[in-house]
């Protein structure tokens, strides 16, 4: 839908007043006529026993297996060094191909 030419303000989307007549309320449309849906069919209700038997009372949890802190700590470690590692050794090469790039460029 696009504005009306000629009114440049917000006029033209501003609601009517109700105070002002208007058009006439129309009436509501009748239904057209034929077979109306009644819905789904009722399905018959379950027999009483036909959940599956169940457990009352579930055996306790087991218990995990003991951590050793010591070799986690060290594990976690060596894995760091070797992410800062590959991480300088990437950074090293970036640089060394922006610094090739931008001598290519002055030069």
């Amino acid at each position: 839908m696009t504005t009306p030419t000629g009114v440049p303000d917000d006029a033209y989307w501003q609601r009517p007043d109700p105070n002002t007549p208007g058009e006439p309320d129309r009436p509501a449309p009748e239904p057209a006529p034929g077979p109306t849906y009644p819905g789904p069919p009722r399905t018959p209700p379950p027999s009483a026993h036909w959940r599956p038997p169940t457990i009352a009372s579930p055996p306790p949890p087991r218990s995990l297996p003991p951590q050793d802190m010591d070799a986690l700590d060290e594990s976690e470690g060596s894995a760091r060094t070797v992410t800062y590692g590959v991480g300088l050794v990437a950074a090293a090469i970036a640089l060394i191909l922006l610094c090739l790039l931008c001598a290519r460029f002055l030069f």
